[in-house]
């Protein structure tokens, strides 16, 4: 069963069409998770009104690690009951017709993290910001193109993880949503396999995003520059060895 875990905070007007798309649009068997930090979160009440209607299990989890979208992250992922899980916003920013993809590039071809990619072919983006687009897409193509790794998209939160790999990091985020770019970056030096989909993403048509680029900025850049000075350390040990190997076959 897949496990989909969202953050909410007040998504009262929003919440019935998450799940009205999540109940159309995956056919997976699933399990629906809503982490909220708060009682008087609006959210609730409405999902207590609707979810007998709908024909997968919806639980409600309090924030177990303080208040906020990147606890509630963290708490979906450190409680989840499977081995796969997806995390998902809850403004229908993502569109959930690649969910069943993502789900089959774990089970069936072996990968441990799937990205939702807007960035590379067939990938859509309609909307945002123009300043968080440009540096969204310039840090998934760079890192892409500089480190092999095998995104174009390691910014986006849209991501499915076997939870081998959620079990072997400490996560350390303190920001907001870098924790996924975090785990990509861990995920990738530790060997995992990895690999993307195409999404389309859009600008939330109700409520009011929490996304704060300038302030989670430094936290996207410490992961991105680690991925890069570790790759390139690596390439470069790499280098050095051989080329001490064949300084050695030539002595002798």
């Amino acid at each position: 069963m897949l496990d989909i875990v969202v953050p909410v905070y007040n998504e009262g007007a929003n919440i019935e069409n998450l799940l009205k798309q999540i109940a159309s649009h995956v056919k997976t068997e699933k399990r629906l998770t809503l982490i909220y930090d708060c009682e008087e979160d609006n959210t609730l009440p409405v999902v207590y009104k609707v979810r007998a209607k709908y024909n997968f299990p919806i639980h409600l989890k309090k924030n177990i690690y303080g208040r906020g979208a990147l606890n509630a992250i963290k708490t979906g992922l450190h409680t989840f009951e499977g081995s796969i899980v997806l995390v998902l916003m809850a403004d229908l920013s993502d569109s959930l017709d690649a969910v069943d993809l993502m789900y089959a590039k774990i089970v069936k071809e072996g990968n441990h993290l799937v990205c939702g990619s807007r960035y590379m072919k067939g990938g859509q983006q309609y909307g945002g910001p123009l300043l968080k687009k440009a540096l969204s897409r310039l840090a998934g193509v760079s890192l892409h193109w500089a480190t092999g790794i095998a995104t174009h998209d390691i910014t986006n939160s849209f991501k499915m993880y076997h939870k081998a790999v959620i079990e072997s990091i400490q996560i350390e985020s303190a920001g907001g949503f870098e924790i996924g770019m975090e785990i990509t970056v861990k995920a990738y030096l530790n060997g995992y396999r990895i690999t993307e989909v195409p999404a389309s993403w859009q600008e939330r048509t109700a409520g009011e995003s929490r996304f704060q680029l300038l302030r989670w900025l430094p936290f996207y850049l410490k992961w991105y520059f680690l991925a890069l000075c570790e790759t390139w350390f690596s390439l470069n040990y790499v280098k050095f060895k051989q080329q001490d190997s064949n300084k050695n076959v030539i002595s002798k």
